[in-house]
């Protein structure tokens, strides 16, 4: 299967997965509120995650596969530093702030760095200029994502 014929099921995947980051915050921030620690909601939820993501690794038989080298660039490892950043900033900021407005903010972020990161092919991602149609469609978005939480 080609990247072109997986596309709406890559594109359902993400959806689900955008549906799942306000849940993670609300039920996140939840939790840190009732332990009364933040940071303790956030270890349990890398925790959960760790152990989820060891058995995808156990059953799909890539555990060989597992491994810092310095054959890979360091930044590439950072991946989880922005994880970590996010759950801990969600954790304490939604409760406090809304999750609406923390994920609107979340989404403006998101949508500056892809666009970003595609137009300069950063990180061995695919190259796509931000050309005057695609910065119209950003800042409509941006503007639908605001217009969404400020009616909401």
């Amino acid at each position: 299967m080609t990247a072109n014929n997986s596309a709406p099921a890559f594109a359902l995947i993400m959806l689900l997965t955008g549906v799942g980051i306000p849940i993670l915050a609300a039920l996140n921030g939840g939790l840190g509120a009732r332990l009364g620690s933040p940071m303790a909601a956030s270890m349990i939820l890398f925790g959960l995650a760790f152990l989820i993501a060891a058995a995808g690794v156990l059953l799909t038989g890539s555990a060989g596969q597992v491994r810092f080298t310095s054959e890979i660039p360091p930044q590439f490892y950072f991946g989880g530093l922005f994880v970590a950043f996010y759950v801990i900033a969600v954790t304490f900021i939604a409760p406090k702030f809304g999750v609406g407005n923390a994920i609107f903010f979340v989404l403006v972020g998101q949508l500056i760095s892809a666009a970003t990161i595609d137009h300069f092919g950063l990180f061995g991602a695919i190259c796509s200029a931000i050309d005057l149609k695609r910065a119209a469609g950003i800042a409509l978005m941006i503007a639908g994502v605001y217009l969404a939480r400020k009616t909401a």
